[in-house]
């Protein structure tokens, strides 16, 4: 049910952002608006990102095999990571442009523009909202990278909407100077995205080099683990992430007299406890140490 409701979020972004990209850009060379024609190539991009995002959700939830004993969880960080890199380009594209059309004679700004880019921000932010949802319920690193990147089409399309928004006003009210809002803006909204590009980069690229959870984690972890009577110590313990599930890894120390039995149905015991307590664990390994009174 989890599955089926990421795929079709994933789904819905894609197709929404292949309508959008056609609508900004045929919008905006029917009309001139230059705003409008860079914010459709954004979304092109975005194409790009929905697509991957869903390529690497479907190799994600593949089960393990013999290659990958530990599943393909990573499949999700690793295209949250190259979301992230289509989100810097985009980003420094923005800028670039807005930086550009500072020197240039604006445009005559279009009130169906303007529509054009009113109707993507509120589009852009409903999908924001249901794609963050599903993404956080599911622990989705790429849904949540698609989130983000429907956040950063919100934040170009604040720029496009003010842009020509305050180019209308000054047409009729003959300011001609408010024309120049529309990059400024654009220079103020590329730096926003690029700043979401490299926070989100930065957690999938500490994902990838096996970051550990938070200690807040690791200590709920401990806790489940010395509620049973039988552990006698915690010799280590550590968790990570792997995509949208932890991997929990820990050492034991357990009386030494017990049979293998009673050590195996130790672990499992385990094992469950903490899976049950954290739907987000798939996996936690088990090594058991001896432990003899004497000895403390």
């Amino acid at each position: 049910m989890k599955k089926a409701a990421s795929m079709l979020a994933i789904w819905i972004s894609l197709a929404s952002n292949v309508v959008l990209t056609a609508i900004k850009i045929i919008v905006g060379i029917l009309f001139q608006s230059q705003v409008l024609i860079a914010d459709g190539i954004h979304n092109a991009g975005d194409v790009i990102a929905s697509a991957t995002a869903y390529s690497a959700m479907r190799v994600s939830s593949k089960p393990a095999d013999v290659d990958h004993p530990y599943g393909h969880g990573k499949a999700e960080v690793l295209g949250a990571f190259i979301v992230a890199i289509i989100l810097g380009g985009a980003a420094i594209y923005m800028g670039y442009h807005s930086i550009h059309a500072l020197f240039e004679e604006p445009g005559n700004a279009h009130w169906i523009a303007f529509v054009a880019a009113v109707i993507s921000l509120i589009w852009k932010q409903i999908l924001y909202i249901y794609t963050m949802r599903i993404g956080r319920e599911r622990n989705s690193k790429g849904l949540i990278a698609t989130a983000y990147d429907h956040l950063a089409d919100v934040y170009a399309s604040i720029a496009a909407s003010v842009g020509i928004g305050l180019a209308l006003i000054g047409e009729h009210f003959g300011y001609a100077i408010l024309a120049y809002g529309d990059p400024v803006a654009g220079i103020i909204v590329s730096f926003l995205v690029l700043k979401l590009a490299y926070e989100m980069g930065r957690e999938s690229f500490d994902i990838l080099m096996e970051r550990s959870v938070s200690p807040e984690h690791i200590e709920q972890y401990a806790a489940l683990i010395r509620s049973a009577p039988e552990i006698k110590r915690i010799d280590r313990l550590r968790a990570r992430e792997h995509g949208h599930y932890v991997l929990v890894d820990a050492r034991l120390a357990v009386r030494g007299t017990l049979t293998i039995q009673e050590g195996h149905d130790i672990s499992r015991a385990i094992k469950q406890k903490i899976k049950d307590a954290h739907s987000d664990v798939d996996e936690v390994l088990v090594h058991l140490n001896p432990w003899y009174e004497e000895s403390v």
